[in-house]
C-alpha cells in the first residue's frame, strides 16, 4: 500500500514560476493548496483577469485556494496546519515576505519541509555587483531564518540567465526615466557583452 502524497501549500502560485509549481504538484498527485491575495473581480487590470482565470483553472483540478495577505499572521498558521510542505515561489520583491511565512511555519509546528524562494545562483557561493548584491543578501537572509528556525528545508539553486534579470536591474522598458537612450553599466563598463530587449 502506498504511503499518502504530502500535502503542498505553494506561495506565489499565480506567477510564472509559480502556476508550474502548481501544475507539477497535482500532475504528481499532491494534494495542492495555493496561498494568494484576493482580488477584486470588479477591478479591470489585465492582470487581475489573468489570475481570476488561473485560480478557475486551479479549482477545476482540485487545487484548494487560500485567500489572505502575508501579513495575516492567523490566516498563514491556519492554511500551514492544513499542509506538510511549503514551496514559496514569491518575486524577488517579495523575497524578504517569506519571513513571514518562516515565522508562521514555527508557530504552527508541522511543516516536513520548506522550500524558499531561490532559483537562482547559489547565494552563498557568489558575489555580484550592487543591485544584484543586494537580490543576493536577501536570500541569504533568509536562507539563515530559515537554518536558525530549526525547520527542514530544500534549496533549489538551478542557476540564472542574464535575460531574467535585465528587466530588473537595468529597467530598459522604465518610461520613467529621463534619458531612455542610455542604461546603468556596473563595473568598469570594460565587460563585453550583449543583450537583445524583446
Amino acid at each position: 500500500m502506498a504511503s499518502p502524497k504530502n500535502k503542498i501549500l505553494i506561495f506565489g502560485g499565480t506567477g510564472y514560476l509559480g502556476k508550474f509549481m502548481v501544475k507539477a504538484s497535482v500532475s504528481q498527485g499532491h494534494p495542492t493548496f495555493v496561498y494568494v491575495r484576493p482580488i477584486n473581480p470588479h477591478d479591470a487590470h489585465p492582470s487581475n483577469s489573468n489570475k481570476l482565470q488561473l485560480h478557475t483553472q486551479f479549482q477545476s483540478m482540485g487545487v484548494t485556494i487560500f485567500h489572505g495577505g502575508l501579513e495575516e499572521h492567523d490566516k498563514l498558521v491556519m492554511a500551514l496546519k492544513q499542509v506538510d510542505v511549503v514551496i514559496s515561489t514569491l518575486p524577488v520583491p517579495q523575497h524578504l515576505d517569506q519571513l513571514k511565512i518562516l515565522k508562521a511555519i514555527k508557530e504552527a509546528g508541522n511543516i516536513k519541509r520548506f522550500v524558499p524562494s531561490e532559483y537562482g545562483n547559489e547565494v552563498d557561493r557568489v558575489s555580484g555587483l550592487p543591485p544584484f548584491e543586494a537580490l543576493l543578501e536577501n536570500k541569504r537572509k533568509i536562507r539563515r531564518a530559515t537554518e536558525a528556525a530549526g525547520i527542514s528545508y530544500t534549496y533549489v539553486s538551478a542557476n540564472a540567465f542574464a535575460a531574467y534579470f535585465i528587466e530588473y536591474l537595468l529597467h530598459p522598458h522604465d518610461q520613467s526615466t529621463t534619458d531612455q537612450h542610455h542604461v546603468k553599466v556596473y563595473g568598469s563598463g570594460h565587460a563585453k557583452d550583449n543583450y537583445s530587449i524583446d
